[in-house]
């Protein structure tokens, strides 16, 4: 039996990447791209990545939260313009405005805070058939002073063949026509995909810029971003009929090497990733046994050379985010947005 490496996961975010994604959007769709950094950046650091994708020529983003915004500004400064996807609510037209941040407006009383407040630059959403959030189209406002943009959001993106999506297209297409003049965005990663006559003026992309495919499956174009990169803390052997892990979670059915890593659902790694769950150790990938715990994760090593402090790779170049967020049974953004505080962010490029 090794002795303990004490060290934590990290994950590594590769910014040269990312700026590769956002080059490949922009080539694939024609169109300018605001860039989607809400969640803290996909998990990744909104502040970093927003800087990076400005150095690469994105002027608008787009987040969820008002406090988010606030963040944001924060870092990157006065100039870039920042959505906020949430709209208006009661009394946060102040912070809105104090930040000077713009909201994405929902509904009749969004509006109405939004107009009471003074107004100004705004974003309004339209649903057209995902029911959750926008005017329906039937119900859209008449133009109004500081509408900038116009926007909806696809329900089926990550299904090409999906008749939604043409629906949803046509409709957009119908309703924007009350709006001459203003911004249009309609398509998300997976619009970006759909061909030239889902871009409108502005994409919105999100995941794709973060490594994870249109489809939910890797794509040739997109490149990974983030590695989640722990270390083997201890490795021993474990002898045929015994067991490992909480519950006895796995039983070695023969004598077998086990690699215990510094990785666990504390730090995201969710235990929804056994028993199907795989990593990247020694050149290999080979398969998570037990149940994932808090802080660690077991991984049958038997016939490698792995010995304490060897990295393991949950996800990143060798383990695509897409294929593991499949065999953990969710996808790519949860897996990311899942990364808590403790795991510190190392950035390239």
């Amino acid at each position: 039996m090794t002795s303990p490496a004490l060290a934590p996961a990290v994950l590594n975010v590769d910014l040269d990447a990312l700026a590769r994604n956002y080059r490949t959007l922009e080539t694939v769709t024609g169109r300018p791209v605001n860039p989607v950094v809400k969640a803290d950046g996909y998990g990744l650091g909104a502040a970093a990545v927003a800087r990076r994708l400005m150095a690469e020529g994105a002027r608008t983003f787009f987040v969820a939260r008002a406090a988010e915004g606030v963040r944001l500004r924060e870092a990157i400064g006065p100039e870039p313009i920042i959505y906020i996807l949430d709209g208006c609510h009661g009394d946060g037209a102040a912070m809105l405005k104090a930040s000077n941040l713009r909201p994405v407006i929902n509904h009749p009383t969004q509006l109405q805070t939004w107009q009471a407040a003074g107004g100004g630059a705004c974003a309004l959403q339209l649903d057209t058939g995902m029911n959750r959030l926008g005017f329906r189209v039937e119900d859209a406002p008449e133009p109004f002073e500081g509408l900038e943009l116009v926007m909806t959001h696809l329900a089926c993106a990550d299904e090409p063949s999906n008749p939604l999506n043409r629906a949803q297209r046509d409709a957009f297409a119908a309703a924007v026509q009350r709006y001459p003049g203003v911004t249009r965005s309609f398509a998300n990663s997976g619009g970006c995909f759909l061909g030239p006559d889902f871009a409108f003026d502005v994409v919105r992309p999100g995941i794709c810029l973060y490594g994870g495919g249109p489809e939910g499956r890797p794509h040739e174009k997109i490149a990974p971003v983030a590695s989640l990169i722990a270390q083997a803390v201890q490795v021993r052997d474990v002898p045929a009929g015994e067991t490992v892990g909480y519950s006895q979670g796995y039983k070695a059915e023969r004598p077998m090497r086990v690699a215990t890593c510094g990785a666990g659902y504390a730090d995201g790694v969710l235990r929804s990733y056994s028993p199907r769950g795989q990593v990247f150790i020694a050149g290999e990938m080979r398969p998570i046994i037990g149940r994932v715990s808090m802080d660690v994760l077991a991984v049958d090593v038997t016939g490698l050379d792995v010995t304490a402090g060897d990295p393991v790779e949950i996800y990143g170049a060798n383990r695509l985010i897409d294929d593991a967020a499949a065999a953990a049974g969710t996808i790519s953004y949860e897996l990311l947005t899942s990364i808590t505080p403790r795991v510190p962010r190392v950035y390239k490029g």
